[in-house]
């Protein structure tokens, strides 16, 4: 069977279907020779895109500012969606912390204090941190992309 030397496609006669490229007579061609690049594949720099995609996650806003820095990687949309959701994720979760201390601190003074404790809720909080943090670390590195709620779409519109 031969294919069009120009776009891949499977041809029958002496003209392709798909994009109208004259065929020579008796030629016989083969598909790309190159498979299309994959995200399991590795870049140049050696590291698949998943795997860039989970370490975006891995110090938090560091690492994120880290892979949109780093150049093979500012170019992929997938590592910069993580990258952009590990930063906002990071900077939601560090204004969310200083606002809770305010609200427990208030709500302490104002003798609120004998019902919640703050040394007792902030395990709790931290340790659902952790889980969402691993969860995404993890699903990044199974490829699969995992909106948030708010700073998903945001990410989205930055990479």
């Amino acid at each position: 069977m031969a294919f069009c030397p120009n776009c891949g496609a499977a041809v029958d006669g002496r003209f392709c279907a798909k994009c109208g490229t004259a065929i020579p007579a008796g030629a016989e061609f083969t598909p790309f020779s190159t498979p299309p690049p994959s995200s399991s594949q590795p870049t140049a720099s050696g590291m698949t895109d998943n795997v860039a995609g989970a370490l975006c996650y891995a110090l938090g806003f560091i690492t994120g500012i880290l892979f949109l820095v780093l150049a093979p990687y500012n170019q992929n949309r997938m590592v910069r969606f993580h990258a952009f959701q590990s930063i906002f994720l990071n900077v939601a979760l560090i204004l969310f912390s200083f606002a809770l201390s305010i609200l427990l601190g208030i709500f302490n003074f104002l003798g609120g204090g004998r019902f919640i404790k703050k040394p007792f809720m902030m395990p709790f909080i931290w340790l659902g941190f952790f889980v969402l943090w691993l969860y995404l670390m993890f699903s990044a590195y199974q490829g699969k992309k995992v909106v948030l709620p708010i700073v998903g779409p945001l990410a989205e519109q930055q990479a």
